[in-house]
């Protein structure tokens, strides 16, 4: 039986977006430190004075040195997960989504939880806890087109998909 000819132009462009979703495939998280910060929390290096880029339910995060990448970090999602803590204990099962607004050039934590997002995922009277995170991938989805076909590439953090359209 033969193929369709737009089946075997896109054949070759479907199997290369697979081999390269493979090589960007990304597995596991990075481990840090934590720390917490309170209010006030505007102005922001990410948004200045502009609140309504806040997560309404107060789950935001300001990123270190490490992660502020000049300024690209602003508005990325990351998955946190408490690991340990030395005054109190982690939140057993408890993974949150925090968004970066900001950056924490003065402090020597990985990442530093708003108050709300900290004390979701420990009950730690310290200022510090190890933490477990991942940047979270579900919403980037790249588009690839040529030669009339157009192949959808979705890097979700641990799982990948390619779907194929023309």
């Amino acid at each position: 039986m033969l193929m369709p000819q737009p089946l075997l132009l896109c054949r070759p462009l479907f199997l290369s977006c697979l081999i390269i979703s493979h090589l960007l495939y990304t597995t596991w998280a990075d481990v840090g430190i934590a720390g917490r910060y309170g209010p006030p929390y505007l102005p922001t290096a990410c948004y200045g004075g502009d609140s309504s880029e806040f997560p309404t339910n107060n789950m935001f995060a300001a990123v270190g040195d490490g992660l502020w990448d000049n300024s690209a970090s602003c508005g990325r999602q990351y998955l946190v997960r408490c690991i340990s803590a030395t005054a109190g204990f982690c939140t057993p099962g408890r993974t949150i989504q925090v968004k970066i607004v900001d950056h924490a050039s003065a402090s020597s934590a990985t990442i530093v939880l708003s108050l709300t997002a900290f004390t979701t995922i420990t009950n730690s009277t310290s200022s510090f806890i190890n933490i477990e995170f991942q940047q979270n991938l579900w919403n980037q989805i790249n588009f690839l087109q040529v030669d009339g076909c157009q192949a959808l590439i979705s890097f979700p953090g641990s799982i990948l998909s390619s779907v194929l359209r023309f």
